[in-house]
């Protein structure tokens, strides 16, 4: 059997439903069975969120100082929020964004320290950190930093998609000044790479979505399918990934084009969340590629609304676990595989695509 990994589990924002979905997800012995979790925030709050919720398997809790105390048979509840911390479902308050932070910090500080294996961050409210003086626009950003990465990927991932974006969390209106051919490659690059190494997909197939309402219909409508992304997609192809494109990208969801691709990557933020959370909310996860360490997110938020009600679904943050568990294994694997190659290179069996074209 598999060594269970550390599974480091931030609380997100106090009063949504991060801890609903946390509890229910391991009233669910298979998912204890699967990792040792520690949950960074308050054994007190825990405790009032159980407290509301009925029809739920046992959750034994082992509280600790230091994750290396881990118990692997409990759900372990590391105390890192501020004493004071008190309940609010529903609202957004200043007490429940410093609790956030102050959870995703201690859980960050572990897994650079190598005190647990991965992360599964649960939702936060982005503008009241902010006003608490968080400084980032989401978890992305933050890790990105704190980690050093030269560049990360917003990767949303289910077992039917596996969508990326090139810009992430901008204005709308400042998407089409932001995409140029490098980035939209170095996006490229990125997702072929995390789709090998944290998928286990050898050349997987990649499709790129336009900009504009029928990718531009010939300069109609813009022209940035023609000036910056197909000369994206044809540096990929000469660089050996499997790039095409560029779809329209309602008629490329609608039809139900993305079965025949690997990965899917949008040009901004809605245009690929939007379906993808259409076609996979209940499962969806949010993985952060290109980092050193491995990360996950349910694919919701807060919600505010079911906060303290016992509506909260957990499927997603479920898959968040276990998708964090999955991409450990496939990276430790696909690196021992490197290593063991000693230098062997294997002939090139795959077919490079030709040059790509818009497709509406």
């Amino acid at each position: 059997m598999a060594k269970k990994l550390v599974v480091g589990i931030t609380q997100g924002d106090s009063n949504g439903i991060g801890y609903e979905v946390i509890i229910k997800s391991f009233s669910d012995e298979r998912i204890l069975e699967l990792c040792t979790p520690v949950v960074y925030g308050s054994s007190k709050i825990f405790g009032f969120y159980k407290k509301q919720l009925h029809n739920i398997g046992q959750v034994n809790t082992n509280v600790i100082t230091d994750a290396g105390d881990a118990h692997n048979r409990r759900v372990n509840i590391l105390n890192c929020v501020p004493e004071n911390s008190f309940v609010e479902p529903g609202l957004s308050t200043p007490e429940s964004a410093k609790a956030a932070i102050a959870s995703l910090e201690k859980g960050v500080e572990d897994l650079k320290n190598g005190n647990i294996d991965v992360l599964v961050t649960a939702p936060i409210n982005k503008r009241a950190m902010n006003n608490e003086g968080f400084g980032f626009t989401g978890h992305t950003e933050y890790l990105k930093k704190s980690f050093d990465a030269e560049d990360v990927t917003m990767i949303m991932v289910s077992d039917k998609l596996k969508v990326g974006i090139v810009t992430g969390h901008i204005p709308l209106k400042d998407v089409a000044s932001a995409l140029t051919v490098e980035k939209i490659l170095a996006k490229l690059r990125a997702l072929g790479r995390s789709m090998e190494r944290d998928f286990g997909i050898r050349s997987p197939k990649i499709a790129v979505l336009g900009l504009n309402p029928h990718c531009g219909d010939g300069g109609l409508l813009g022209d940035e399918e023609q000036s910056v992304i197909l000369p994206a997609i044809n540096a990929a192809n000469d660089e050996g990934i499997l790039a095409f494109g560029p779809y329209s990208a309602d008629g490329f969801f609608s039809l139900g084009n993305y079965d025949k691709f690997d990965a899917i990557l949008a040009m901004y933020h809605d245009q690929g969340l939007t379906p993808f959370k259409a076609l996979a909310f209940e499962s969806g996860v949010n993985f952060t590629a290109g980092l050193p360490v491995v990360r996950t997110s349910p694919d919701h938020g807060t919600a505010y609304e079911k906060a303290g009600k016992d509506e909260a679904d957990p499927r997603s943050m479920m898959s968040a676990i276990c998708t964090a568990i999955d991409i450990y294994r496939n990276r430790v694997a696909y690196d021992e595989l490197q290593a063991g190659k000693m230098n062997i290179e294997l002939p090139d069996m795959s077919v490079k695509p030709k040059s790509g074209k818009i497709i509406e």
